[in-house]
């Protein structure tokens, strides 16, 4: 079977010494800052970017991957022993996972968490091994029309999921789409947006936009958080589950996994969005007589295992069709253009041990975390206390070297500064970034298809409403679009966020 054949390309490639060992590296930084409140998997990959440069490209993502996934892990612990989560992902988890701690089963909670996620990482993966070949199968059938049609129902369906005001998403995605033009064009050698300044010829850098929204941003907001990190409990015991209570969460895992799949494929969905989903569907569905937010064991199985596959399944339109669907794909889909790899169903044909050997280090990289995340559970205790006023000088001044080290211009440092001060400013205005991002990343490659297709037409826009299936992803755009305008749809979607 094509499957085994492609499955064990991927095992040869992903068990290489160096590929191995950067797989745990990966997992071991993802937990880290999973556990330390304040940074996040999308600020942390784009700080590293510039150092995965000397990398082979299946060596950097299999890295970037396992710093994602494993932060979902992370987050699971602060959230579970502070009532702090240390990802966005982890925020429902804290509800009951804190409760179940403060009645002296924060031991059970931690191994629900960790084996709910591995489970669902596991299943995940299985997912995209058996669902992405196919995807881009049918997607190198695409011709510029559809391609272009499909990249604005990805920006539609982020507005539609961004958190907070649609006023907000839509000027966040109008911005990044601004920014995303700004340099030379390509066909006519004319200069765009530059203000006659040689250091923006080339446009603006994705790492340095990254850096400066995510990193920096997300630094200046941590600062002026007064947080406070008391321990509960110095040590946790009881780091296992008996048959019949590992018999009792199997169904809340295996909902959440399912829930977790089928969001993550979707642009604006991931961990975040599946983990709310999970609690909402065990909370109409449990018959524990403990109430929710009391300490129901479900609402960590559930939404634990649903934040893995989300995060997991967003792999899928990332390497099939060139498509993010989180802030954090679009990263990745940065990290494949370093290496001078086109993201889209090309990679599966043209690198097949990328591809297959990314898949495969997911396995063994769910299987390091487990490892890491029970044993070790008293190192990440520690680790939790740890003052963040001690560890932002450092990862500003990684920042900076990382930024410099890309072009060996200073302009790129006053630049991640400015997008910095920006993020922070964006933060308080209520204005997600992440929409401004997939713009930046999608608005390149809509211009692109669209020149492409309106060249093959001779100048002709009925060709994007004639091709059946052109007219198919357009058509799904606008009701989606007209959908969230309504009046009902936006305020449930407004209550929805707010939960």
């Amino acid at each position: 079977m094509d499957i085994l054949a492609n499955l064990s390309l991927g095992f040869s490639t992903a068990l290489s010494l160096s590929n191995l060992f950067y797989c745990f590296v990966g997992v071991v930084l993802g937990t880290l800052i999973g556990v330390l409140p304040g940074l996040g998997p999308v600020a942390t990959i784009a700080m590293l970017l510039p150092v995965t440069f000397n990398f082979q490209p299946v060596t950097a993502l299999i890295m970037l991957a396992g710093i994602f996934y494993g932060a979902q892990y992370g987050g699971s612990t602060t959230a579970i022993l502070v009532n702090l989560p240390g990802e966005a992902s982890s925020v429902i988890t804290a509800l009951d996972g804190h409760a179940m701690a403060k009645r002296g089963e924060a031991g059970k909670a931690l191994a629900t968490a960790a084996i709910g996620s591995f489970i669902a990482g596991s299943i995940a993966t299985l997912l995209i091994a058996l669902f992405a070949p196919p995807l881009a199968e049918m997607a190198l059938k695409f011709g510029p029309a559809e391609y272009f049609s499909l990249l604005v129902l990805g920006l539609v369906v982020s507005i539609v999921l961004a958190h907070g005001s649609l006023l907000h998403a839509f000027g966040m995605i109008f911005l990044g789409l601004l920014l995303g033009i700004v340099g030379t064009d390509v066909n006519s050698g004319a200069e765009r947006f530059t203000f006659n300044q040689p250091w923006l010829a080339d446009g603006v850098n994705f790492v340095v936009l990254a850096m400066g929204m995510y990193g920096l941003g997300e630094i200046i907001n941590n600062l002026e958080k007064k947080e406070t990190r008391d321990l509960m409990l110095k040590s946790v015991s009881g780091l296992r589950l008996s048959w019949t209570e590992f018999k009792s969460i199997l169904p809340s895992v295996l909902r959440g996994t399912t829930v977790g799949s089928f969001l993550g494929i979707l642009p604006g969905g991931g961990a975040v969005l599946s983990s709310f989903a999970s609690y909402a569907v065990e909370k109409k569905l449990s018959k524990n007589p403990i109430p929710f937010g009391e300490g129901a064991i479900e609402g960590v199985a559930g939404p634990e295992s649903a934040n893995n596959a989300g995060s997991q399944t967003s792999f899928i339109p990332m390497l099939t069709l060139g498509i993010p669907s989180n802030p954090t794909m679009a990263i990745m889909i940065g990290a494949m253009m370093i290496h001078s790899i086109q993201p889209g169903p090309a990679v599966l044909s043209e690198q097949p041990a990328l591809f297959w050997g990314l898949i495969a280090s997911m396995w063994i990289g769910n299987f390091f975390l487990i490892v890491l995340n029970l044993p070790m559970i008293g190192l990440w205790v520690r680790l939790i206390t740890a003052p963040y006023h001690l560890m932002f000088p450092v990862i500003i001044v990684f920042c900076a070297i990382g930024v410099i080290s890309i072009n060996n211009t200073e302009w790129d440092v006053f630049l991640m500064a400015f997008f910095g001060f920006a993020g922070y400013l964006f933060s308080k205005l209520d204005c997600e970034p992440a929409p401004m991002l997939l713009g930046f990343i999608l608005g390149p490659m809509m211009e692109e298809y669209l020149r492409r297709a309106l060249l093959m037409s001779s100048g002709d826009f009925s060709v994007f409403v004639t091709r059946p299936l052109s007219a198919t992803l357009l058509a799904v755009s606008l009701v989606a679009m007209v959908a969230v305008l309504s009046p009902s749809i936006s305020r449930k979607r407004d209550e929805t966020f707010k939960e």
